[in-house]
């Protein structure tokens, strides 16, 4: 087995995530210090990229679906897909968000409502719950697609055994993808999952923390709490990866059950039903007809750094998330022609994010908006969001056990998405991985347990919301352009195979 793992893409972003961690830990206010100059320059300075790779690759997903590409099967021209499509939807919804879309759900459009840029478009009504709906639909989703189409065609058609972005490139790179180049790609994209990792993982976990601090009351902090929770959840993870695909469909099947249940019950016992799903509709309906207008709102004069703070970072943040769940997703999708598998994200993906959104946000925007309670002065107050979720959580019908439900769902979510990243990062550390091969149980071991050091040292760092959003921001910049190189690979290679089949 020691022959086949590269050790390189295996050990080189250790040492590199070690090294970061060890600095986070050491030196919290001067790493942070760092973090916020480098943020500035790729976030602020280079800002207009990340939008236009954001828009450009949703129109490429349009016309990947709709043109000749989309009736290529992923695999054998008359084969049959994997998974239904139930159990294929539900593993790649929870492989691609994790738990953030609670945190998220719950919270976003406060934060939103804090930001004077509402204000210059209208009300708060009107607009605090449109930029949720944006943010995480659409051009997210395209990313994850377009990738997990050109990943299923190298895999289930090409049949290639390297399962990296080197690979994926090799079209137009030639005999440089073995090269330094391809190395370089490689270790880029490792570094970018990792980062991604840390990112989703330092975000919603202080929620989970929060939620065990409110339901049993310890003393001992949130961020000792945090660890603890990070910890049992590499485990559960862990424990679901090592029992391969099955073990990831059926636990990605429960976290479905949970989320629904969760979503209906806020729906029907919360009081807000009918203001919930008008609002939605309104949002959703602001989204589509400003798509554009939001898609390259970049605020040149820099009056509210809203699209700096928020639509940049989220699109980065979704980039460095492409390095596992396109993999994934494409790995899942064997059978499936292009079109089938673009448009069935779009329903199964964008559709189950959108309603968490406008059913758990606009809950508690209702609550607001009726004066019942004063969300934004607590979230104002104190800039403590986990404890204003708490507050929301609490106004539902018998609170704690929502609590316990919301725990429980977050750590279901939690382990699908990381079964999914330890397997693709695992994937990377092999030279080659024939047809129904499957990495060594103990190399997904052993990133099963780098996955979580970043996130640590993050949480450990005290970090601010705004250096979080910079690791993402920084590692998404070169993943962006070998996005595009992908894509490019794509088309040449779709183009060859179309006329390999019409020449037969």
């Amino acid at each position: 087995m020691k022959k086949k793992i590269d050790w390189m893409i295996t050990l080189v972003p250790l040492a590199i995530i070690g090294s970061l961690s060890l600095l986070f830990f050491l030196f919290p206010e001067r790493s942070n210090n760092v973090l916020s100059q480098v943020r500035f320059f790729f976030g602020d300075t280079l800002g207009t990229y990340y939008l236009i790779v954001g828009l450009g690759i949703f129109i490429i997903s349009i016309y990947l679906c709709f043109s000749k590409y989309g009736n290529i099967v992923l695999g054998k021209q008359n084969e049959k897909p994997k998974y239904s499509f139930f159990v294929w939807g539900s593993m790649m919804f929870t492989c691609g968000l994790a738990a953030d879309i609670l945190f998220y759900s719950f919270s976003e459009w406060v934060m939103y409502a804090t930001n004077p840029h509402i204000s210059q478009l209208g009300s708060i009504q009107e607009w605090a719950g449109v930029f949720p709906l944006f943010h995480w639909s659409f051009i997210p989703w395209g990313f994850y697609l377009v990738l997990a189409v050109a990943f299923g065609f190298m895999l289930h058609v090409r049949k290639r055994n390297k399962q990296r972005f080197s690979e994926a490139c090799r079209p137009i790179l030639g005999k440089y993808t073995d090269g330094w180049i391809g190395r370089i790609i490689d270790l880029l994209a490792v570094f970018a999952l990792l980062a991604g990792t840390a990112t989703t993982f330092s975000v919603a976990t202080p929620l989970m923390a929060t939620i065990i601090q409110s339901l049993f009351g310890f003393t001992i902090g949130r961020t000792s709490i945090t660890i603890i929770i990070i910890l049992i959840t590499c485990l559960i993870y862990t424990y679901s990866l090592l029992h391969g695909f099955k073990g990831i469909s059926i636990l990605a099947k429960v976290c479905i059950y949970l989320f629904f249940g969760l979503i209906l019950f806020v729906l029907f016992t919360g009081g807000q039903g009918q203001y919930i799903i008008e609002t939605g509709i309104e949002s959703l309906g602001r989204v589509v007809q400003n798509f554009v207008e939001l898609s390259t709102y970049i605020d040149p004069l820099r009056e509210t750094n809203f699209a700096q703070d928020w639509t940049i970072y989220y699109w980065a943040y979704w980039m460095v998330w492409c390095v596992a769940a396109p993999f994934f997703i494409g790995n899942i999708s064997r059978g499936r022609t292009v079109k089938q598998t673009i448009i069935g994200g779009y329903i199964f993906g964008v559709g189950s994010t959108l309603i968490s959104f406008i059913v758990l946000g606009n809950y508690s925007l209702g609550l607001q908006t009726s004066d019942t309670v004063d969300f934004i002065a607590q979230y104002v107050a104190n800039s403590d969001l986990y404890a204003m979720i708490i507050n929301i959580i609490n106004t539902l019908p018998c609170g704690k056990i929502v609590m316990i439900w919301v725990l429980v769902t977050m750590i279901t979510f939690y382990a699908t998405s990381f079964d999914s990243i330890a397997y693709t990062a695992s994937c990377y550390s092999y030279h080659k991985l024939e047809e129904n091969e499957h990495p060594n149980t103990n190399i997904q071991l052993l990133w099963c347990i780098l996955l979580i050091l970043l996130p640590v040292a993050l949480v450990f760092s005290d970090s601010s919301m705004s250096n979080i959003q910079t690791v993402s921001i920084i590692a998404a910049f070169p993943i962006g352009i070998i996005m595009i190189m992908i894509v490019w690979s794509f088309l040449k290679d779709a183009n060859k195979y179309i006329k390999e089949v019409e020449d037969k």
